[in-house]
Parts: C-alpha cells; structure tokens; sequence
C-alpha cells in the first residue's frame, strides 16, 4: 500500500483541472503570459503532478519567510525549500503584475501554455538570509548561492496555480510516472512496502548491493527514482543539490510517489567545498535532520554508508571512500572492473572524455585594435580552427554594431560554441564584447550547454587605450570621440 502523500491529500493538479482543461487553455490566450526558465519548469511539473504536495502552486511572502525561517508552510506543514517563482522588474512592468492579476505560465521548449497562476502577491527577498538560512551560508562556492545571486530575480510571485497541460516529454517516456500512476502501479503489484534509493549518477555495482540490501532487510520492493534536471558544473547529471534541508525535502517528494521508506547515504546533500577549501555540511547531517524530523514525515528512513568491493573476500562492505570516478574519468585512469558495468563505463567514458580529448573556448576580449584579433588568427592556425569573423558573417550578417546587436551576436556566438565544444572541438572566438552581460552571458551558454567541453576561458588583451588609439588606421576611435562631443553638447 502506497505511503500518504505529505499533508494527507496528494494534490494532483493536472488531474484536479483536467475537466475545465479545454477552458483554461482558451482563457490562457487572452491574458498576459510569462515563458519560464528551465528551473521554473521542473518547479511547476512537480507543484501541478502533485510530487510538491501540499503545495498548489509558487509560494507566497507569509510562506516564504515560514519555510526559510523554520522549515514551515506558514499553516506548520513541514516543508523545507522555498519553491518561488522570480520574476524581473521589467516582468513586473511588462505584464502589470499585481494581486488578483492572472498570468499565463509558458513551457520555454515550445511555448505551449500549460498553467494559469493567480497572483496572491509580489515581494522582494532578502536573498542574503535566503542563502544562509537555507544553504548554511552566504558563499557563492556552493552552487545554489550562486544561482541565487547571479541568475534570480529581483522578485516573487506567490500564488496558486490551475493546470492546463502536463510539460510534454519525448525521452524515456514510459519510465516517467507522475505519483499518480506510480501508486496505481505500487497498488496493482500488491507493494505494501517500498524502498526508494534516489540516484544523481548511474548506478554501479557498490550502489545495487546496498540497495538490495536495504531492501532485503525490510522485505520490500525497490524504486530506482533518478533525479533530472539542471546540474551541478563537473558532477555527473544530477539536480542541483543545496544541503541537509533538501534531504528532508527528497523524503517528502518520494512520500507524495508513495514510497514508505528512503534511503538517505553518506554526505547526501553535500555540494562539495566552500570558499575557504572546507566541506559545507558534515558526512551525516542530511541523516541527522531526516531523524528529527522523522514523525511528521511518516517515511522510515534507510542510512547506509558508500559501499566497496573486496577482492580478497569476494563481498563488498561499507566504506568511507570508493574509487574516485571523477577524477578517473578526468585524467582518463583505469576504472576497476569490480567498481562498475562495462557498458556504464563505456557510456561514461563517451560522455565525460579525459581532459586532453574535451573541446574549449578561448573567448578573447579587449579594446578594438588591442590585438585580440590578431592572438586569436595566430591560435587559429596552430589549432586549426575557423574565427569569430567567419562565424559573425555566416551565423549574424543582419545585425549591426548597436549595443543589443553586439550583445546578441555574442549570444548566438556562445551557442554555437557550446555546440561545438562539446563535440569536442577546440573554439576560438574574439567579437567585440564591451559589456559585461554579454561576457557573463558567453560563459554561462557555455559552461551550461557545452557539456563535458563547458571548459571556458575569458582572455582580456589588456593593451591600453593610448597604443590602441595610436595604431588605428581607420580612424574609430576618432569617430567616436566626435560622436561623444557632439552628444555633449548636444545635452549642454
């Protein structure tokens, strides 16, 4: 028998609205609409299938404060992370958003209208507490402090949401089951008990003789419930992780799918080290939290520690340390045979190439006539490579040399190296980039789409203004200094 879904009523909200679907879809086309990002996008999957139950949709301020403050709903359901909806000033002034208003929820792939959210209200964060309340510190090492400083917004909507459409998926599509069809499916096989071992990276033999363990132990069945979605730089795809709050968090999703028991491992929640080279969180804290709060999340939790295989008995065992896999996959060391399958290695060693078969970008910036371009001619012969010019004419002939134009033949130009680099080539690129959203912008197209190749380095030809203006032969400089007067007096 299935477990009960966090706060007594599984909140399927695609189920919930399906008979006013058609409705919803027709009113969704003559209101404002906002096209989600990516992370948003998984946040409205799991509030509208009901894997964020209680929640009915982004929370609102009162909710907001209660979660970060004491792991709460402001009603005092547990529920650790602030599920928010951020949104810029420009959002604000675009759609005229305030409380009563109605906004159109739009997928980001296809633009396919799949909620209408109607706005409780609009609040500003205090992103600094947010960071240190629930990531444990204001330090932009840990991956989710840094998405929350450099890619949030400056604001949140709160407010329930009515469900038009599930987000269509083509990949594995038999194996994604909203909690719905997952406990139709516990309760067609007759599982009474269920271990749920939530994977980031694929599963090794260390990690199937521990959960066949833990199940053995309790006479239940297994759930392999693997976590997708935005990544970590550098770990093998997994969803960002935050601290021991999300562990408590991974309990309460896995209780809404029906499991009655979760295993929780060794450092479960850990990101890795912060600014000053320490560990964030300790090996056991994510176990810790889950204990405490143990009889209002109703789901017995299983501890284990990593396991290893012996050779010299044959039998694996808990350990604190296995086989660095990344750092094999890096330098292109031998795996152990015993440490994993042939055909997940093989699978690896294609997706996360050692470091002298990843692509790169070289991406040069500097005053115009700095010499930038003449670096990146020299690298593109030595690495035989084609420029950022030959790029520009083929990929960006419309554009012109306004600020917005430079700033999205930067964009496409991070696109296509992204592509590129993570085939494995080497890209060189050197457009005129003088504003720093444009270079940030390269960096994170790259690092977020160029895969094992997301490897980026920002070169600034620091030649100065005085030698540049000196050698230009096609009086720019000149031209510009004239414009600037004549915008000057013009304002006198």
């Amino acid at each position: 028998m299935a477990n009960t879904p966090h706060g007594g009523i599984l909140k399927d909200l695609v189920a919930r609205d399906e008979p006013i679907s058609a409705q919803l879809k027709e009113e969704s086309l003559s209101l404002p609409y906002l096209v989600l990002t990516e992370r948003q996008l998984c946040d409205l999957e799991l509030i509208t299938n009901g894997g964020f139950s209680p929640l009915e949709g982004f929370l609102n301020e009162a909710d907001y404060k209660s979660v970060v403050d004491n792991l709460r709903l402001s009603n005092g359901v547990l529920f650790p992370i602030p599920v928010t909806l951020d949104v810029s000033r420009a959002d604000v002034e675009r759609l005229s958003i305030a409380s009563g208003n109605r906004i159109t929820l739009l997928d980001p792939r296809d633009e396919e209208a799949l909620a209408i959210i109607t706005v409780d209200d609009i609040y500003a964060p205090d992103r600094v507490k947010e960071a240190i309340q629930v990531f444990g510190a204001d330090d932009p090492a840990h991956p989710s402090v840094a998405y929350l400083r450099n890619r949030v917004k400056d604001f949140y909507i709160g407010g329930k949401v009515q469900a038009i459409k599930a987000p269509t998926h083509f990949d594995y599509v038999a194996l994604r089951y909203t909690p719905t069809e997952l406990r139709a499916h516990f309760k067609k096989l007759a599982w009474r008990k269920v271990v749920a071992f939530q994977t980031r990276n694929p599963m090794h033999r260390a990690h199937r003789e521990l959960t066949v363990r833990a199940a053995r132990q309790r006479q239940a069945n297994v759930l392999i419930h693997p976590v997708v979605g935005l990544t970590k730089p550098g770990d093998v795809d997994h969803y960002t992780r935050v601290r021991p709050r999300e562990a408590v968090w991974h309990a309460i999703i896995r209780k809404n799918f029906g499991a009655t028991h979760f295993i929780v491992g060794r450092d479960h929640a850990g990101p890795g080290k912060n600014s000053q080279g320490k560990d964030f969180y300790g090996p056991y804290d994510a176990q810790d939290l889950v204990i405490k709060y143990h009889d209002e999340l109703q789901i017995e939790m299983v501890p284990f520690q990593q396991m290893t295989y012996l050779p010299s008995t044959d039998e694996y065992q808990p350990v604190d340390e296995v086989p660095k896999l990344r750092k094999r996959l890096r330098t292109g060391a031998p795996i152990p045979d015993w440490f994993s399958y042939d055909a997940v290695v093989k699978v690896l060693r294609e997706s996360y190439p050692p470091r002298n078969k990843q692509g790169f970008v070289l991406f040069l910036t500097g005053l115009h006539n700095s010499g930038k371009d003449a670096i990146a001619k020299a690298l593109q012969l030595t690495l035989n490579q084609q420029g950022g010019e030959t790029v520009r004419q083929e990929l960006s002939p419309e554009l012109g040399y306004s600020s917005d134009d430079r700033h999205e033949n930067v964009h496409r130009i991070a696109f296509v190296a992204a592509e590129l680099t993570r085939a494995g080539a080497a890209v060189i690129a050197a457009p005129t980039s003088p504003q720093e959203r444009s270079r940030q912008l390269a960096r994170d197209t790259i690092l977020q789409n160029g895969g094992s190749g997301g490897n980026f380095f920002l070169i600034h030809v620091a030649t100065s203004l005085e030698h540049c203006e000196k050698t230009d032969r096609h009086g720019l400089y000149t031209q510009a200094r004239i414009i600037l007067l004549l915008e000057t007096q013009s304002l006198l």
